[in-house]
């Protein structure tokens, strides 16, 4: 790292416009921000503070959501950088998986095919069709890494005009080479210790995407249905009634149930009943589960209508009927027992359908044949979707890999909730979303999609004699070749000419959900593969920050693949930041389109003005998107441009202080810096900045104006004079630190009017410090009889007395006033003897007459 320009003076007409172009430009040059490895081997761990900082996810823009939380990290970054740590602070890119795919699709206007060959020569259209051009998996892989590349220039760009102090030589990607050889390699070692198992089993499957789906990444949605009275036919003949409101799932019905309780079907329990329509006799079964309270009390089991369904499956050891293929429509041949003639005609007037297609059909064949009880009955339910997805979820039964995460291991469970516990929260509630999260787990991570941009499952399978694979026996890489590709690279022992040929093998299709490489964010930033010493000085790291939404996902992930993969937490802390929401008080999210990009925000208010917007939301809180805290902010960055003007042109002359006033304003600014850095030190930024901008505004409308005067010389008196010029540039240089973390491009600039380097390699300011210079530099200690920092706030109520007397007679705050009295308790009126001649000076006042009185203190002006 190089030092930023020496002092360059104090500029004629400083202004804000430029300041983060020209910062932004240095700070590269000069490598401020610079991590410090060599120092980093040799030095203690507590003096290095490592950030497993959020990779955005890379498909399109940032918005304001995103300026919002990365703030608040960077606060903390340039705090724990000027306390003198050595921070690492990475950027990555999460740029493999979903909504990748979906811009590449939407953009280029193409469609992954993996049947067809690659073309080397492929260029995509101009001018996306109305119809997705089929290309083979690796063009489509080609233009996601041409489309993500443009896309992270385009991030960082923005990021360097917010100001964040990343190390951008550290940045990485969660699809590049690196991160995919991290993400195989522990899946490897999940495979290994017998944590990662693939199961063909009852999936929760996006249909739009034909991808399986994890619970972590599901979200119910409030949408209309209706329930459809149906009659089953009991083996005496009579009508045994039940409720759905999914009746096209009636072909894939293997059981009804009711609750053991239940006195109203008891007699039914261990008998048989009828499907209408499909004719399929189906055992009639009792299960804790099964709501007597809802319907008739009967609720018919299908394979598979929502999880309850696959509960009661797996439990009750029922048959399969599956309906719905992977393409969320109707299969052309009927489920097992859907064999009489009358029941084949009827399946096929839904095969093909949708869901919602075949439900109109199905519930006009019921109408037709006497089989529907009245008319639907409307209801609004909630249903499951994938968070990404427009259609709800269906289940389908596929092969798929997992990862065990304790939803079916409870000393597993046990042990996440132990590392919930020992993590440190900011704030402390916050743990309560980790542990229900953790409590509600059902079912094992489900890490495998059926998607084409990601991390590869590194497995082969050998094939029979018939070509079939046998997944009981897979072909591990050896960790030497990771990262591989199976559907590209041959596997140890064959050549390509085996591929998918009897008795030679077969790549895994699939990729890793985004978060089984995510979950790897501090292995991956810290370089476990490439730099292992270096991973094991920033490993566990100091700060996880994220949002509180994905504390189920992200957090829940990290910390799972930490404790079985290192046997330890990833990181010490962990700091949850909140939502932006709009003026309707919900979520802004680009899905929603109520987003806000920062760009035009950043050109209007300038980035310190939106970073003091977002540290005001305060940790774990959301906080309404607001221009008007952005004004606020532009408005402290130029007060802070223009007293540092004023406070500069003063010469430094290092004199004691000695004036009861400014011995006053410095004990109030050594506690703002006790306050400011107790905040900081809990990573609670917006406390920070709240007691240092209520201390700053208070020096400003009430200190500098009460000591101008005496600043100028006007009194006379060289030694008054000088202390208060040292005071002002005490307070200043003081105040440019606390206010850096948050507002860095203001503070660089008007550090660099006086001080060499920059504000951001300064030392974090001491409150003992500040405090040695109120006692005009007498000791370090905090002896009784210090400086009395109430004889600021009682000087500036006299002057604001003083102030509204002139409003009030319409006089101008120059105008000179004859006599003012003061009347209070003598401990204020001592008090304020020690700060009445600076009050007589900035009043413009002859004379002040002091009386003892009773109550609150009384200021009146005579002429």
């Amino acid at each position: 790292m190089t030092d930023t320009p020496r002092p360059q003076g104090t500029p004629d007409k400083p202004v804000l416009d430029g300041l983060e172009d020209k910062w932004s430009r240095r700070w590269d040059e000069s490598g401020v921000y610079a991590f410090d490895a060599d120092r980093a081997h040799t030095a203690p761990r507590e003096d290095l503070f490592s950030i497993d900082t959020p990779p955005p996810t890379v498909s399109g823009s940032l918005h304001v959501g995103h300026v919002f939380s990365y703030t608040h990290t960077d606060t903390v970054a340039r705090y724990q950088r000027m306390r003198g740590r050595n921070v690492f602070y990475p950027m990555g890119w999460d740029d493999n998986g979903l909504p990748t795919e979906r811009r590449v699709q939407h953009h280029y206007g193409v469609r992954c095919d993996p049947a067809l060959p690659y073309d080397p020569d492929f260029t995509p259209p101009a001018r996306p069709g109305k119809r997705q051009l089929p290309v083979s998996r690796e063009n489509f892989i080609e233009l996601c890494e041409r489309l993500t590349a443009a896309d992270e220039q385009a991030f960082e760009d923005l990021w360097r005009r917010l100001g964040l102090s990343v190390d951008w030589s550290r940045t990485y990607r969660t699809i590049g080479a690196e991160a995919r050889a991290t993400s195989q390699r522990a899946f490897l070692a999940d495979l290994a210790r017998g944590d990662a198992y693939l199961a063909e089993a009852p999936t929760l499957w996006d249909v739009t995407f034909r991808t399986a789906v994890a619970q972590a990444e599901l979200e119910d949605r409030e949408r209309p249905g209706a329930y459809h009275r149906l009659g089953f036919r009991a083996a005496d003949g009579r009508t045994v009634p039940i409720e759905t409101t999914r009746p096209e799932l009636l072909p894939a019905c293997v059981a009804l149930v009711t609750h053991p309780d239940d006195k109203r079907h008891r007699d039914l329990v261990g008998t048989t009943v009828r499907t209408p329509l499909f004719g399929v006799d189906v055992p009639v079964l009792a299960h804790h589960l099964a709501a007597p309270d809802k319907g008739t009390g009967l609720a018919m089991v299908c394979t598979f209508g929502d999880t309850t369904d696959v509960v009661w499956w797996r439990e009750l050891r029922l048959d399969t009927r599956p309906v719905i293929g992977w393409d969320g429509r109707f299969r052309a041949q009927p489920p097992s027992g859907v064999d009489a003639p009358d029941a084949v005609a009827a399946y096929a007037e839904l095969a093909g359908a949708t869901a919602h297609t075949a439900r109109e059909r199905i519930v006009a064949l019921l109408r037709e044949r006497g089989e529907l009880h009245g008319e639907p009955r409307p209801v609004t339910h909630a249903v499951k979707f994938y968070e990404k997805g427009d259609k709800p979820l269906e289940i389908v039964t596929t092969r798929q890999w997992y990862v065990r995460n304790g939803g079916r291991d409870e000393g597993r469970r046990s042990e996440l909730r132990g590392r919930g516990r020992e993590l440190v929260w900011h704030p402390p509630h916050m743990r309560v979303r980790y542990d229900h999260w953790v409590d509600g787990l059902n079912g094992d991570w489900l890490i495998s999609r059926q998607r084409f941009f990601g991390v590869p499952v590194p497995l082969w399978y050998p094939l029979d004699g018939d070509g079939t694979p046998d997944h009981t026996r897979p072909i591990v890489p050896d960790a030497a070749t990771l990262p591989v590709d199976p559907s590209a690279q041959t596997p140890p022992g064959y050549d390509a000419s085996q591929r998918g040929k009897p008795h030679g093998f077969t790549g895994d299709p699939d990729v890793m959900d985004t978060w089984a490489t995510s979950s790897l964010t501090p292995q991956i930033a810290g370089r476990q593969l490439a730099d292992p010493e270096l991973f094991a000085r920033v490993f566990p790291m100091d700060l996880r920050p994220q949002a509180h939404e994905i504390i189920r996902t992200w957090l829940f992930a990290t910390v799972l693949r930490a404790h079985t993969g290192h046997g330890t937490l990833p990181w010490r802390h962990a700091a949850i930041s909140g939502w932006i929401l709009d003026p309707d008080r919900k979520k802004m999210s680009k899905s929603k389109g109520n987003a806000v990009t920062p760009d035009d925000l950043l050109r209007t208010h300038g980035a310190d003005a939106v970073r003091h917007w977002a540290a005001s939301g305060r940790p774990g809180t959301d906080t309404a998107f607001d221009t008007g805290r952005m004004k606020i902010g532009r408005r402290l960055a130029t007060k802070l441009l223009n007293v540092g003007k004023f406070v500069l042109g003063f010469e430094a002359t290092g004199a004691a202080v000695t004036e009861p006033l400014d011995r006053a304003l410095l004990a109030d600014l050594a506690a703002t810096v006790d306050e400011a850095t107790a905040a900081f030190d809990d990573f609670d930024y917006t406390r920070a900045l709240n007691c240092a901008e209520t201390f700053f505004w208070r020096f400003c409308d009430d200190y500098v104006e009460l000591v101008k005067a005496r600043a100028y010389g006007d009194r006379g008196d060289p030694a008054a004079r000088d202390s208060a010029r040292e005071t002002l540039r005490t307070t200043l240089d003081t105040a440019l630190r606390l206010f850096a973390p948050i507002l860095p491009f203001v503070t660089e600039e008007v550090w660099s009017w006086y001080a060499p380097g920059s504000v951001h390699r300064a030392a974090w300011p001491s409150a003992e410090g500040v405090l040695a210079r109120a006692r005009g530099g007498a000791g370090p200690g905090r002896a009784e009889g210090g400086p009395d920092g109430s004889v600021l706030a009682t000087a500036a109520a006299v002057i604001a007395g003083v102030r509204k007397a002139k409003s009030l007679a319409r006089l101008s705050m120059r105008a000179e006033i004859g006599t003012v009295v003061v009347r209070a308790p003598r401990a204020d009126l001592d008090r304020f003897a020690l700060a009445a001649a600076d009050v007589r000076a900035a009043g413009r006042v002859g004379e002040v007459v002091l009386e003892v009185g009773e109550g609150a203190l009384v200021v009146e002006v005579r002429k």
